[in-house]
Parts: C-alpha cells; sequence; structure tokens
C-alpha cells in the first residue's frame, strides 16, 4: 500500500510527513524546500488481538503499544504544487509522476490560512483555505484528462473503423495510473456514453471521464494542518460545510512531532493518536519544554483529542480504501517458528474472502487452499467466506 502527502509548498506536509514517520526530512517555510520525493514507513493503529488470547504479540513488522498494534504503510511526501502544475508550472510534472502509483493521497491543506496558493506566508485567516482543495481537484483532473486527450483521436478511429473497445484502450492509457478497463467502462457507463460511437463525445464528457477515474484511483482525505492558530477552527467547519464528501481531519504536525520527539527521547511515555501523554522524569524539562508540551495538552488533546496525525492515516486506510486487518494463526499455535505471537497483519480490500487472504500471505497457500479456520470462534469456513476486520486466520492446504 502507497499513500502519498500531497499539497502545495509551506502548508506543512513535509512535518506532517515527518511527524507520522520519523524520516530525517528537510522543513522549512518557503517553497520547494521538497525537491525528490521523500519515502518512509508510516504506520496504521488498530486494537491488537493478541489480549483476546491472554498473550503479548511479537510484531515482526511494526510494533504494538499498549494494546495498539501498528501496522507499516508505505508514505511518500512530494515536491509541492501550484496552480498549473499539470502545464509543469513549479514542480508539476515531477510532482504529477511522483503519485502514479499512489492507492490514496492525503491532501495537507493550511487551515489557518497562512499561505498563500504559491506557498506564500500572508497574515494567519487572510486566505481561503477551500481554494487549495479546488485546485487540487483541478490539476488532478486535468492531468488524468491530458492522458486521455494524447491518444484520444486515435482511440475513437480505432473503435469505429475496427470494432475495438474504447474502455480496453483509455484503461490501458491510464493503466500506470492503477486504471483498468472493467473500472473504464463502468465508468463509461455510469455517465451514459456510447461505447460503439466515442467519436461523438465532446470534450466536456472527456473530462467527466477523467474525473470519476480519478476519483476512484486517487480518493483523498484532507489533513487540516495548523488547526491550533487562532481563528483556524472557524475555517474548519467552513470548509468541512462545504466539502461534505470528503473525509477531513484537524491536525497539527507539528505537535505531533513535537510528541513524537519527546516519546523518541524518553521525556514522555505516549502513544500516537492518544489524546494523552505522561511525562516520565519532568524534573530534567526546562521551563521551554514544559510550556510547549503544555500548549499542546491544552490546544490539540484536550480539545480535539489528539493532533490528528494517526487519525489521517487510519482514516486513509481504513475508511477511504476500505480496507482491513487480518491476522494468520492457528487454532492451537498462534507462534511461529522463531517464538513470535502472532507476527503477521496483513492490509486487505474490505469483501476479501479466505481465498484470498491465502493468495495474500503467499502464492502456494492460495493454490493449494483447502479451507480456513476462524481462530476466535474456530469455527472451519470455506473459501467463499468473507473475512472481518481484526479476524485471525489459519489456511489449511493440502500437498
Amino acid at each position: 500500500m502507497f499513500v502519498g502527502i500531497v499539497g502545495k509548498p509551506s502548508c506543512g506536509k513535509s512535518t506532517f510527513f515527518k511527524a507520522a514517520t520519523l524520516a530525517d526530512v528537510d522543513i522549512a517555510n518557503y517553497p520547494f524546500t521538497t525537491i525528490k520525493p521523500n519515502h518512509a514507513v508510516g504506520f496504521v493503529k488498530l486494537d491488537c488481538v493478541d489480549k483476546e488470547f491472554d498473550k503479548q504479540c511479537n510484531p515482526r513488522e511494526g510494533f504494538c503499544l499498549g494494546g495498539k498494534r501498528f501496522v507499516p504503510v508505505d508514505l511518500m511526501d512530494v515536491a509541492g504544487l501550484v496552480p498549473g502544475a499539470h502545464k509543469g508550472l513549479g514542480m508539476g510534472n515531477q510532482f504529477l509522476d511522483d503519485l502514479r502509483q499512489a492507492d490514496a493521497l492525503v491532501h495537507v491543506i493550511d487551515i489557518s490560512g497562512s499561505v498563500n496558493e504559491k506557498g506564500e506566508p500572508v497574515d494567519p485567516l487572510s486566505y481561503d483555505p477551500a481554494n487549495d482543495v479546488k485546485f487540487l481537484e483541478e490539476e488532478l483532473d486535468m492531468w488524468y484528462l491530458g492522458i486521455i486527450n494524447k491518444g484520444w483521436e486515435r482511440f475513437a478511429r480505432t473503435v469505429m473503423q475496427e470494432k475495438g473497445s474504447i474502455a480496453s484502450a483509455v484503461g490501458k492509457q491510464l493503466s500506470g495510473l492503477k486504471v483498468t478497463e472493467e473500472m473504464t467502462e463502468d465508468v463509461i457507463n455510469k455517465l451514459g456514453l456510447d461505447l460503439e460511437k466515442p467519436s461523438t463525445w465532446q470534450e466536456e464528457d472527456l473530462k467527466r471521464l477523467a474525473v470519476e477515474l480519478r476519483k476512484l484511483t486517487k480518493p483523498i482525505i484532507i489533513a487540516a494542518n495548523k488547526i491550533d492558530v487562532p481563528g483556524a477552527d472557524k475555517n474548519y467547519e467552513r470548509v468541512k460545510e462545504e466539502f461534505p464528501d470528503y473525509i477531513i481531519i484537524p491536525c497539527s504536525a507539528e505537535s505531533e512531532l513535537a510528541l513524537r520527539e519527546a516519546a523518541k527521547h524518553k521525556m514522555i511515555e505516549y502513544i500516537p493518536g492518544s489524546k494523552t501523554f505522561t511525562l516520565l522524569e519532568p524534573e530534567k524539562l526546562n521551563e521551554k519544554q514544559k510550556a510547549a508540551l503544555d500548549f499542546i495538552k491544552t490546544n490539540m488533546l484536550d480539545r480535539f483529542g489528539s493532533t490528528g496525525v494517526q487519525e489521517v492515516l487510519d482514516n486513509s486506510v481504513f475508511n477511504l480504501l476500505k480496507y482491513i486487518a487480518i491476522f494468520p494463526g492457528g487454532v492451537n499455535n498462534l507462534v511461529d517458528q522463531h517464538g513470535n505471537v502472532l507476527p503477521d497483519c496483513f492490509l486487505i480490500p474490505d469483501g476479501s474472502t479466505a481465498l484470498d487472504f491465502a493468495f495474500k500471505i503467499h502464492t502456494d497457500l492460495g493454490k493449494k487452499f483447502i479451507r480456513a479456520i476462524d481462530v476466535k470462534t474456530k469455527r472451519t469456513v470455506g473459501k467463499e467466506h468473507k473475512l472481518k476486520h481484526r479476524d485471525v486466520v489459519e489456511i489449511i492446504t493440502g500437498r
């Protein structure tokens, strides 16, 4: 799974990325600090199943804190974009190419309105962050449309002369963006376009096609960053009302980064996404550090329940992409050959079957699948059985 972190320059996306991964990245309040994309591992959080078996898990990848399992996902912080990115303005061409394989996008916006459309600092609340939501949509839509238009006349002519498939042609043209032929055909039918006569489609029809395919293959969640700036909450409420179809999470990337760094240096005990933290050795903190932690507690944790960064990642995977987490395990043995308890946790699409899960673990398990067992209930299930979030599943195979 690959999640892209996007936004205009100086909106806080690199801070968000560092807070989510603790990767070493450049952070500065001027345009194009990020030139090359930064890759690192972030984590989504869920309730671990180990306590249901009175065990302590030992993850092979990720980690477990306070009964919360953190499962790794790939994150990428790309170069900031400005209006006209699809035409190559700013770092536009690089920005868009970097996003081709993203499953979802986290759009970090400065909800305090203290950065204009070019990524330049302005007075807080003087810029409307709703503009950023609109212009990212437009840049992505025009990017998709531009790729469709490159081969459109040839596609349409071939379909008319040789009775080919316009859905297949468009699907292949956009395959690098995770578009498929089946997906394209479904969208064409949904829009009421004539599959047999694409030469009759107008530019507006192609734009609608581009928009729908973009929504399916690059879904967006909005991180309303800098919510702790006075007055930003009013912008947040207004933007939420203006864009009801989006998941919009209030957050402060700076606060999350400060808490994770403090936890890393053993100053506090903190589980990402929590509404509180514990001072470990308060006598060793100076007044500036105490004031900063107190500010975060009062203005973020007490007010919003968290810094929002972890919630953005969790929502992007579990609500936006609608994935579920499944643990492999045995009815009589939850330990692997190295003694690790419940070492693995896989993220798979909601609606996946026991057979899908077997193939996810290893192709041989899928090919030799006989049945599966729901380890929590000890019930035997077949290959078509649909799995639920946090299921523990044993796969039984033949020779």
